[in-house]
């Protein structure tokens, strides 16, 4: 084959020379994402997309099994329907973008561009809600928000980016607070069994919980350099934005009260987390779940008679059994192709050639190890459909997750002081630290302005290291999450 035809995949920064490099160079050269014109912004490529569309497929029905239903609220929103909640407008203030202009015309009001949408849903439920009987209402949206982010990354943080949000009003607080922790275990287990990336489950301190939330949970996740990642959250609302916008019901006693709301989502940033998590110098390591391609059929000297006939015969017979399966007869070499495939990250690879034909096999290897065999050509190929199949549901998300586990507890500390903080992170890198905390703001920020790690929240599985403070030496009140984060 010519030359020209032998170009393999460019080469990618070692992530241990330069993180940051490297997780810019895979979004770039696996496709996922192109920069634009448009400052802070990204073009998602339609590889990136098929990913989250993925991603998009599976919540989507998580949400609907759950009893949620898809709405879609408005992009804009008045500049006073955004100051009826005080701490939520001010929460928000720095990364708001205002419409001004509606053609030649200034605007009368200015319109905010949604950076979440907690206040249309309020506007909206003051005139659906009226009694005990139209509660609750378990809404979903899935839409694009815009935060003026001064520090942007592909997927981890843009002024413009994909989610879904959740928002639930209920009759009472047991309910509300029921739904808040309902979803934040709906989002652990569609990241731990999904997407094979190890969290941990917790609840905000008060000083990080969203603006106007009575409480946040969050799910923490560890990237393989050690920084911690927000994954999800889901938001306890109390009866805070009822009263600030007057929506009240009738009871079964016939009186009115205020209803409980709740508000929980997911982001784009799911893609980045998938990346650090998984990701290695070849490449992305897709989790079988969310690969738009699951299995890919490489053929060897594909000039030679049979080669493409056996080739698309093994395609046929993994298509019927429903995996995602591509079938690569382009002219380029199977060395640009193993490289291009490995850098895609696509969870199962196969090797069919002459010799593989005539000794009636195939070589079937994974991605996140990189482990080979060689399968049985029976007839219907059924072994090899239950061999990638296997793979794809048994082997490759298990290996996947403790892999990433085994990384996560190489690199949490347990730590007793400030000092011990400090010489972990020195000796062993950046990480977890668990480390007790008394409660005070003041301790909370005193430990990240000394040691650089903040709180990343208070974990619902409580482990008892110490009683006393890592900061103050007071009694504890909480073991905390500490770390630096995306």
């Amino acid at each position: 084959m010519a030359k020209k035809n032998q170009k393999m995949v460019e080469e990618i920064t070692a992530m241990d020379v330069d993180f940051a490099q490297w997780y810019t160079d895979i979004c770039k050269k696996a496709e996922l994402v192109s920069y634009t014109s448009v400052k802070g912004c990204m073009v998602i490529r339609p590889y990136g997309y098929a990913i989250w569309e993925n991603i998009q497929r599976i919540l989507d029905a998580k949400f609907k099994e759950t009893g949620h239903v898809n709405v879609n609220m408005p992009m804009f929103i008045p500049e006073s329907l955004l100051q009826k909640e005080k701490d939520h407008v001010e929460g928000f203030a720095p990364e708001v973008a205002w419409v001004t202009y509606g053609g030649s015309e200034k605007l009368e009001e200015r319109l905010c561009v949604r950076p979440t949408s907690e206040t249309l849903f309020c506007d909206h439920y003051k005139d659906i809600v009226h009694s005990y009987r139209d509660l609750p209402k378990l809404y979903n949206q899935w839409v694009s928000v815009v935060r003026w982010e001064k520090t942007t990354r592909p997927f981890l943080r843009s002024r413009e980016f994909l989610w879904q949000e959740g928002h639930t009003i209920h009759a009472t607080a047991e309910e509300a607070i029921q739904e808040t922790e309902r979803m934040l275990n709906v989002y652990a287990d569609f990241c731990e069994k999904c997407l094979a990336m190890p969290v941990v489950k917790g609840r905000k301190t008060e000083s990080d919980k969203f603006a106007g939330a009575v409480s946040t949970y969050a799910i923490e996740a560890l990237m393989h350099d050690g920084k911690a990642l927000q994954a999800g959250t889901s938001h306890y609302f109390g009866d805070g934005f009822a009263k600030a916008f007057g929506i009240q019901f009738a009871g079964k006693d016939n009186k009115l009260a205020y209803p409980h709301q709740t508000s929980w989502g997911m982001t784009t940033r799911l893609i980045g987390a998938i990346i650090m998590t998984h990701g290695d110098d070849s490449g992305l390591v897709l989790p079988p779940a969310v690969a738009p391609v699951q299995a890919v059929i490489v053929p060897i000297a594909q000039h030679k008679e049979g080669v493409l006939d056996k080739a698309n015969e093994l395609y046929q017979a993994l298509a019927a059994k429903g995996i995602r399966v591509k079938l690569d007869d382009s002219d380029n070499s199977p060395g640009w192709k193993f490289a291009q495939y490995e850098m895609k990250g696509i969870p199962v690879r196969i090797e069919i050639g002459p010799k593989d034909i005539e000794s009636g096999q195939c070589v079937v290897a994974a991605r996140f190890n990189g482990e080979k065999q060689t399968v049985a050509l029976d007839e219907n190929y059924a072994a090899l459909c239950d061999t990638v199949t296997d793979l794809l549901e048994n082997v490759i998300p298990p290996g996947m997750f403790q892999k990433a586990l085994e990384n996560r507890k190489n690199k949490t500390y347990v730590c007793h002081t400030m000092d011990e903080i400090t010489q972990a992170l020195e000796e062993k890198g950046d990480g977890f630290v668990e480390a007790m905390w008394c409660g005070d703001e003041a301790c909370e920020d005193k430990v990240k302005e000394v040691t650089g790690v903040g709180s990343r929240c208070i974990p619902l599985n409580q482990q008892h290291i110490s009683d006393k403070c890592v900061c103050c030496g007071k009694p504890a009140k909480h073991m905390v999450l500490w770390g630096k984060a995306y």
